[in-house]
């Protein structure tokens, strides 16, 4: 069964999800995964879908213009690509990683480039600024994968280091433990 990527764009509304899990059910295909945030006010939902053999990309994405652009929404449709990713890490073990601090543009961009350099694997990515200089504002959540093999003492280092050049506070936490203290 071929498989597409969808991405939706819109301002968020009530009836988002209905609207497109209900236009991709018209057209026989199922969702596998779905990832939806509303950021600030605008909704980004990603769907990966199995499609049936006989509905093409270009007909599906058609379908979905139509049936969502009464909601204002913007779709794209590609094709998911079942290759192997060239990226292949070894063992890994899952960490959040949290900053806190005054806001400032390239936070995430400093932060991010410090994980990247030791081939640690950003899986998901949080991040709510609000502005101004109060630290429980301005947050990012990184979940990362973090190889067996690096020098988990450099990769920590590295990092603190960053954070107090941009006067962040950061946590980095095995997601295990992140998940027990955090439970409600």
């Amino acid at each position: 069964m071929n498989k597409a990527i969808l991405s939706v764009l819109g301002n968020d509304r009530p009836g988002i999800v209905a609207a497109v899990s209900r236009t991709l059910l018209q057209q026989n295909c199922n969702i596998e995964n779905v990832s939806q945030t509303i950021l600030q006010t605008e909704f980004a939902g990603i769907f990966i879908v199995s499609m049936p053999p006989d509905l093409s990309l270009e007909i599906l994405h058609k379908c979905l213009q139509e049936a969502l652009a009464a909601i204002n929404l913007q779709v794209h449709v590609k094709p998911l690509q079942q290759e192997v990713s060239a990226f292949v890490a070894e063992e890994t073990e899952p960490f959040i990683i949290t900053t806190k601090g005054p806001d400032r543009k390239g936070l995430v961009a400093d932060i991010s480039e410090v994980i990247a350099s030791f081939g640690v694997n950003v899986t998901n990515l949080q991040a709510v600024f609000k502005g101004g200089n109060e630290p429980g504002d301005n947050i990012m959540i990184y979940e990362v994968d973090i190889p067996s093999d690096i020098n988990r003492q450099a990769f920590y280092g590295s990092l603190r280091e960053k954070a107090a050049d941009l006067s962040l506070e950061i946590s980095i936490q095995h997601r295990n433990i992140f998940e027990t203290i955090n439970r409600i």
